[in-house]
């Protein structure tokens, strides 16, 4: 039987203390929230904290609302309440995308959208939603608060922008007229990593792509994010050919890495074709023809 390393445990009992014992502790140190991700990394002596620190009671970074026409997530909120909220569907559809293919009840249940975040695992769900939707990141540590774009945030595989004093508390997706979302996503078996996803967001003005945004997972992406297929749809009309091109430049720049979910000719194919079919999704929701 496989056991982490030994360690030490504190529970923070608000913002304030858990930033006090990251100070404390230092870089040793790692937040847990819902541990789906750290605890295995652990039993398998993968991570090897000196000390954990529970954030579970604060709840008060739990939450989604509406505010300064933004969608405000917070850290603590669990898959499972951005899965059920209406207020999340009806800006940001692709979402509950999103969440309906991560893991399982149980993992949603307990996993947090920060936890995922700051895991940053280059086959991250939300971390491709969040960067489709132009999302900021809200970060607290003892030199106050920053607020840091999502294509920032993640700086390689296992890397954030998140300093070791340092704790996510809040996502901000901004909201603006004209959107429509959507994520799509193949997996070798349900609840399972992706071999590839892609999440779109539109935002139209007219019959025109006003703005775009085109986040990939599982691909090699730098930052989840498809920056050439965005500039090629940006400013024309999202008929059949322009889509088709926008595609294209998704999986011409995707870099993909052959393992045991396939080579790297298949997750490129996969990247077109899945670009394809959000953005497709995501102009009939802005447009107001698909649920």
């Amino acid at each position: 039987m496989r056991v982490p390393a030994a360690f030490e445990y504190e529970r923070a009992e608000s913002v304030p203390h858990a930033l006090a014992l990251l100070a404390r502790h230092g870089s040793e140190a790692r937040v847990v929230a819902g541990g789906h991700s750290l605890l295995p990394m652990m039993k398998l002596r993968l991570a090897q904290p000196a000390c954990l620190i529970d954030i579970n009671g604060l709840t008060g970074l739990s939450y989604i609302r509406e505010e300064a026409g933004q969608l405000r997530l917070g850290a603590m909120t669990r898959h499972a309440e951005l899965l059920a909220s209406a207020l999340a569907a009806r800006h940001f559809p692709l979402l509950g995308d999103a969440e309906r293919v991560i893991a399982d009840p149980i993992v949603r249940n307990r996993g947090t959208i920060g936890g995922s975040l700051c895991q940053a695992d280059p086959a991250e769900d939300l971390s491709a939603a969040f960067a489709a939707a132009k999302a900021l990141a809200v970060i607290e540590g003892g030199g106050g608060i920053r607020t840091v774009p999502i294509a920032e945030f993640h700086r390689g595989p296992y890397e954030t922008a998140v300093a070791p004093d340092e704790l996510l508390t809040e996502v901000r997706l901004p909201i603006r007229p004209g959107a429509g979302s959507a994520y799509e996503k193949v997996e070798r078996r349900v609840g399972d990593w992706a071999i590839a996803a892609v999440g779109a967001v539109v935002w139209l003005e007219g019959d025109v792509v006003q703005d775009v945004g085109i986040g990939l997972a599982a691909v090699g992406a730098p930052h989840f994010h498809a920056a050439e297929a965005e500039a090629a749809l940006r400013g024309r009309a999202p008929d059949a050919a322009a889509i088709a091109a926008a595609a294209a430049l998704a999986a011409e720049h995707a870099r993909p890495t052959a393992d045991q979910r396939g080579p790297v000719d298949y997750k490129r194919h996969l990247v077109g074709e899945l670009t394809g079919r959000a953005l497709r999704r995501a102009v009939a929701r802005a447009r107001g023809r698909e649920g």
